[in-house]
């Protein structure tokens, strides 16, 4: 298994994760930042206002009785897609990040979340405009289809087919793993088979019983637990940051300075320490907030609404939400009482590649702060967080073997969870490094079809964005809902019921305010 474990390992810091990956998920994000004229910046208020406010306001509301029951709201599909990044790479990714890369990997996190902001709005948008309705009437989409029907490059997609299946087997063994190891270290302290067993056996039946239902299920089971244990998490967070408050200047210091300082090694002048922050805070900045890999836009395809900017703009939240509130919030709290403490050097990346794990270290602000109710509380926490994300990720994996096998794609899908909840308990078994190396290498392996697509269709990015804050601003024009003339008319009649209906249902709230 060692053997295994370097030839991993060398792909991904040498090929899959090295230099040219660096460069072309960074090129793709600052290409279509500069030909969005940098939309993250300019439409975050936007984004905001369109995705949170009017969630807020729908609380209470019940969902209106001619909707789709093929489809789910904006919210469950976001719930969805961000329970497939808002999990173990925020928590033991990120610690894993600071021991492999040392705090500047946190420094290239953002850089990748910042240009992710309109790299996951972009695949939103295509994918929602390229997606179609499958036999049963549900909306399918991702990166398959518009690669496909886009670039018109089947082959291509049918690459990312295959490598978001293996990804997806992938992704859920790292948070089955990763809730196997922190129950493991939470009650023992130590390595423990049984427990192991356990937690792997019940992650199987629980999985199962959710995945039956597909994505209305899960988007409604997601939609539940991601915004409660969210809020947990910020809010123990902040606690946790306020206990330490003065060192949290130090803690940004140690993150900028690492970032950016240079040692010598031999045969050359690279940067070791910048090379290794760059290395780790892409990979798990992309394995926490998936921005360029494609997955969690085949969620948000299955949405109701007709409009896929209004769509791109929740992927937008749904970044910023993952890597610049809760992973920042982690990578703080575990630095701010490693400095308090003095128990972690994580500027110390040769000895604590060797003697650290991410899914050890990921709970120390929490025990060291709250004891054994913080240990307690974080084994609540992140099992809660990786569940959901084993969940989403099984409908990524079933919607790319549907893809693949075409026809007979049902009987594929059926066969590949069956394979994926099986491989669940496998993952709960094996170490960790084993696994997050796999992930790592497939979640590479389907980003770059999905950057290809990304890059080449940018064109159509453009136009449905200018199209949709057009009408916003009331022109008169065809809105450019999908890129099938059927469909788009369909869709075009469709949203003027819709828009029709909340227009009565607005005047109705204003009136019943009137005369309250």
């Amino acid at each position: 298994m060692d053997w295994l474990n370097k030839t991993i390992g060398y792909i991904n810091d040498n090929i899959l994760w090295g230099i040219p990956m660096i460069v072309a998920i960074l090129a793709t994000g600052v290409f279509i930042t500069v030909r969005t004229h940098f939309l993250q910046v300019r439409k975050f208020g936007t984004a905001m206002s369109s995705t949170f406010v009017p969630m807020v306001k729908s609380i209470g509301k019940k969902k209106n009785k001619k909707a789709n029951t093929k489809t789910v709201s904006q919210f469950e599909a976001f719930s969805a897609a961000i329970s497939g990044t808002v999990g173990t790479g925020n928590m033991v990714g990120v610690a894993t990040a600071l021991i492999a890369g040392g705090p500047g990997a946190i420094f290239w996190m953002w850089v990748s979340a910042f240009f992710g902001l309109v790299t996951n709005y972009s695949e939103n948008v295509l994918g929602l405009y390229y997606r179609k309705k499958d036999k049963k009437g549900e909306m399918c989409g991702g990166p398959m289809y518009y690669i496909s029907n886009g670039l018109k490059l089947k082959w291509l997609a049918l690459i990312f087919a295959f490598c978001c299946s293996l990804a997806a087997v992938g992704m859920g063994m790292v948070q089955s793993n990763s809730i196997s190891g922190t129950l493991q270290n939470s009650i023992t302290g130590k390595t423990s088979v049984l427990i192991a067993v356990i937690t792997g056996v019940v992650i199987v039946l629980l999985t199962a019983l959710i995945v039956v239902g597909g994505i209305k299920r899960i988007g409604k089971v997601s939609s539940y637990i991601v915004p409660f244990m969210a809020l947990i998490f910020i809010l123990m967070s902040i606690v946790i940051l306020c206990i330490n408050i003065v060192a949290i200047p130090k803690a940004f210091g140690l993150i900028f300075a690492n970032a950016f300082s240079v040692r010598s090694v031999s045969g050359g002048f690279l940067g070791y320490v910048i090379m290794r922050g760059m290395r780790f805070g892409f990979a798990r900045g992309i394995f926490s907030n998936e921005a360029g890999l494609g997955s969690s836009v085949i969620a948000h395809s299955a949405s109701e609404t007709k409009e896929p900017v209004k769509q791109g703009l929740w992927g937008v939240m749904e970044v910023f939400i993952d890597t610049f509130v809760v992973c920042t919030l982690t990578a703080l709290s575990l630095l701010t009482v490693c400095i308090t403490s003095g128990v972690y050097d994580f500027t110390d990346i040769a000895g604590n590649a060797n003697n650290l794990s991410g899914s050890a270290v990921a709970p120390f602000a929490f025990t060291q702060t709250f004891g054994t109710f913080g240990r307690v509380l974080f084994s609540i926490i992140l099992p809660l967080f990786a569940f959901t994300t084993i969940l989403a990720w099984a409908y990524y994996g079933e919607k790319a073997v549907q893809y693949l096998f075409g026809k007979k794609g049902d009987i594929a899908a059926l066969i590949f969870k069956f394979l994926y909840v099986g491989l669940l308990f496998v993952g709960a078994m094996v170490k960790s490094e084993f696994v997050w190396a796999m992930d790592d290498m497939f979640n590479a392996m389907m980003a770059l079809p999905n950057l290809v697509a990304l890059l080449f269709l940018s064109k159509q990015i453009v136009e449905v964005t200018k199209n949709y804050f057009a009408r916003k601003r009331g022109e008169v024009i065809m809105p450019m809902l999908s890129a099938y003339d059927d469909m788009n008319k369909e869709m075009i009649a469709e949203l003027r019921e819709q828009e029709a209906q909340e227009a009565v249902e607005q005047e109705q709230g204003e009136q019943t305010e009137q005369n309250a």
